[in-house]
Formats: structure tokens, sequence, C-alpha cells
């Protein structure tokens, strides 16, 4: 395994163990998603110029408008947790409470 495709697993598998561990705040768990679509948006954009292969060369553009558009649907939940609860704390975001 070569050091560049290391650092793309590490850096994915450091941005799921946020996800899981630091899960305080709304905000910190958008981020953790946000990496890791990063760390898989790189080597998808690499990989069809590693292999000289055209047809793949689509496949960041639509996973880059997938992630934008998640990023676009976490911060409206988090402006609309954030007026209706006060704060983005995910322990006040119950079900059972609303």
């Amino acid at each position: 395994m070569s050091p560049l495709h290391f650092s793309f697993y590490s850096a994915f598998t450091f941005s799921s163990l946020g996800l899981a561990f630091h899960r305080t705040h709304l905000i910190s768990a958008l981020l953790c998603l946000e990496s890791m679509m990063l760390s898989m948006f790189i080597p998808l954009s690499i990989w069809p110029v590693e292999n000289q292969t055209p047809s793949f060369a689509l496949v960041p553009i639509l996973m880059l408008a997938f992630s934008t558009c998640e990023a676009g649907t976490g911060l409206a939940m988090l402006v609309a947790s954030a007026r209706t609860h006060g704060s983005d704390h995910l322990h006040n975001l119950n079900l059972l409470q609303c």
C-alpha cells in the first residue's frame, strides 16, 4: 500500500471515528460527514488519471453534487434545530420530547 492510499484510508477512518465519538454538537457531526466525503472525493478524482480511463471521470462530479446536497440539507436542519430548540446539542434532539 502506498503512502498516498494509506493517507486516504486513514483520513476516512479518522473522520468516521470522529463521527462516532464526538456527537455533542450537530455542527461537529456535519463536519465529520463532510471530511468523509472529501476523503472519498479526492481518491475518486485521482483514480481515472492513474488508470487513464476517461469513462469514470464523471463519478467524482456526481459525488460532489450529492455531497453538496447533503451539506445543504444538514445546514438547513442545523438552522431549524437551533431555532426550535435553542442550541445545536444533539442530546436536545430527542424524538420522544417533540
